[in-house]
């Protein structure tokens, strides 16, 4: 029976989340409860094709995310797939109507990191747009269930999130990115003499964003609002660590929250949300 299969492809997506991210997992897991699975074959595809491009160096890189390209809109003209991430995410795909646009913008910025570049402003505009910004633009398509006048009113301040949490991963990746990969996402910044002044202004395009992302969180549905915020107040965290500490520093080290910060978080996120004051 194909239910037997969906389940099967729905499982492998929530492990590959739980696997690969702890701070997600928290963050989906309070997510009201029918939200949960959509996001999890959301991360599970996001995170299938960023292992392509980042890990997979003994194997031909743009072969293989060609193929997965491929197999991706077959498998949601198909409605099935025999890849049981991408039959999960074709599902929630097809049931939520989410724009193909958005996955393609998503895989064009896969394939930029496919080649060694030298990113201007509009590059990186380009970048962040499709690895960060669509996939909470696809998110936000499960959270708003359908109701197309509340995801475009909210639209604005999920792509604000998306690029804070990308650039906060770049700062936080920037050591792996920059040696291990040969990648500098950040326009007009030599690696090689990463100073304060550079860090700083990078900081200060996180912090109004920021800003603005909260807005709209307090203007998610009840049933989303607390899981995002977790995510949210998790890289606030990150955020701040990052920021109490040099360009040296964070060139020589990946900064990292400990799980039994993690599950502070949590807490503390459960009772803000709970006495409405987030």
């Amino acid at each position: 029976m194909k239910q037997i299969f969906d389940q099967l492809s729905a499982d492998f997506s929530k492990l590959t989340t739980q696997r690969y991210s702890t701070s997600f997992s928290l963050g989906i897991y309070f997510l009201g409860k029918e939200l949960r699975q959509p996001i999890y074959s959301i991360y599970g595809f996001v995170r299938l094709a960023d292992e392509i491009v980042d890990s997979f160096h003994e194997y031909d890189k743009k072969y293989l995310l060609d193929k997965f390209k491929q197999d991706t809109f077959e498998a949601i003209d198909l409605g099935i797939s025999l890849n049981p991430i991408l039959n999960s995410f074709q599902k929630v795909v097809n049931q939520y109507q989410i724009d193909h646009e958005l996955i393609s913008l998503f895989l064009n910025s896969m394939e930029m990191d496919l080649l060694e570049k030298t990113y201007t402003p509009e590059l990186y505009g380009e970048y962040i747009l499709g690895s960060a910004e669509v996939v909470g633009l696809m998110c936000l398509k499960v959270f708003t269930s359908g109701d197309e006048s509340e995801y475009q009113r909210l639209k604005p301040y999920a792509m604000k999130l998306g690029s804070a949490f990308q650039k906060i991963n770049f700062l936080r990746d920037i050591k792996a990115d920059y040696q291990s990969l040969n990648r500098c996402y950040f326009p007009n910044v030599n690696l090689k003499v990463f100073c304060d002044v550079d860090k700083k202004a990078i900081e200060n395009e996180i912090e109004d964003e920021f800003a603005e992302a909260l807005i709209g969180i307090k203007m998610l549905p009840m049933s989303s609002r607390n899981g995002v915020y977790l995510s949210y107040i998790y890289y606030k965290k990150l955020f701040s660590k990052i920021k109490g500490l040099s360009a040296e520093r964070i060139m020589m080290e990946r900064i990292r929250i400990s799980n039994h910060l993690k599950i502070g978080l949590m807490f503390d996120s459960i009772i803000r949300h709970k006495l409405n004051v987030i």
